[in-house]
């Protein structure tokens, strides 16, 4: 194994930075894994513009990164699986760099026919997704509405839904050219927002009585609008904040319905909940994944040393899918 590696760090301007860092140590419960690909993820060019002095930011150096795939290369103390050699994807900061340090309840075994770069671009999704249908009481059979679908976790959303047996999907995008993806992803409906009064396209589509299950991925009126489109006894739960944080809701859909409301953000702050809820989603989707039927949408691979044009294709609003970074 080397004594350094090359890593990339935000903080000294508008792109990240290629440094030469001493490889780290697996500590106890600790797993050191060779970064085969790494997927980026809206927060890593939040972050990167937050800290951009020469724009006003912190100037705050940081390691970026967040999503990973590659091989065991060592571990720590009272690890016994994953072991030395095993491949694995998994979440973690500091993830953008040829190896990369994560606690060992983060990342889960990579399925047999799946990709590096295609597993890369999987877990956050996976745990996100499978999480926010859990803490909602998802049950096989019911309906499920999916906001911001076509967004790269929403897409996978799409797809958790259908391999975990849901009755009825309907998806929202705000784009009419984007029936197709959706519909490919397992979308049973798909309401246009662009063209359609999301509240009355969801009544209609389930006789009037609303879905048994939300996942919103773009707050703000959105928000608002599912509310009265759940059914009596549903439960609503917010992913992501596409348009906004802020939300004006009308209180009587909220009481009226018995509607149960969630927010879910599954940090490291709670290393042993987000360890959990990763292992769920392994366990109840890593058949569907083996499968192909539940995969990452990849919108373009760059090397390590391509990250520049990469986080300028996020930051464009243009990407269909994730963005993957390969790892020499």
């Amino acid at each position: 194994m080397p004594e350094t590696m090359t890593a990339l760090f935000g903080g000294s301007g508008p792109h990240w930075t290629v440094r030469r860092v001493p490889v780290p140590q697996p500590g106890p419960g600790q797993i050191l894994v060779r970064n085969r690909a790494v997927a980026l993820n809206n927060a890593d060019v939040s972050m990167l513009a937050d800290a951009d002095p020469t724009s006003g930011g912190t100037g705050k150096e940081y390691r970026a990164g967040y999503e990973f795939a590659g091989d065991v290369a060592a571990v720590g103390d009272g690890v016994d699986t994953p072991a030395v050699g095993d491949r694995v994807m998994g979440t973690t900061p500091e993830s953008f760099a040829q190896y990369v340090l994560a606690d060992h309840r983060h990342m889960v075994p990579i399925p047999a026919d799946l990709g590096y770069e295609d597993a890369s671009a999987l877990p956050t999704g996976l745990l996100t997704e499978h999480g926010a249908m859990m803490t909602g009481g998802f049950e096989k059979g019911q309906s499920v509405l999916i906001t911001g679908a076509t967004s790269s976790i929403g897409l996978i959303g799409v797809q958790i839904a259908r391999a975990l047996g849901a009755g009825q999907i309907i998806a929202t995008t705000r784009s009419a050219g984007k029936r197709d993806l959706l519909g490919r992803a397992g979308a049973d409906i798909v309401v246009v927002t662009g063209e359609q009064d999301l509240t009355h396209a969801v009544l209609d589509a389930t006789g009037g009585e609303g879905v048994d299950l939300v996942l919103d991925h773009v707050g703000g009126q959105t928000f608002a609008d599912c509310l009265p489109a759940t059914r009596v006894d549903g439960s609503v739960v917010n992913i992501g904040r596409l348009d906004k944080a802020e939300s004006t809701i009308d209180i009587d859909a909220l009481s009226y319905r018995h509607l149960r409301v969630f927010g879910v953000s599954f940090g490291f702050t709670r290393a042993a909940e987000l360890g959990a809820v990763l292992s769920a989603a392994a366990a109840q989707v890593g058949p569907a994944i083996s499968e192909g039927r539940v995969r990452a949408l990849r919108d373009s691979t760059f090397g390590l040393e391509n990250a520049a044009p990469a986080a300028e294709r996020l930051r464009s609003h243009q990407a269909h899918g994730k963005i993957v970074l390969t790892v020499a």
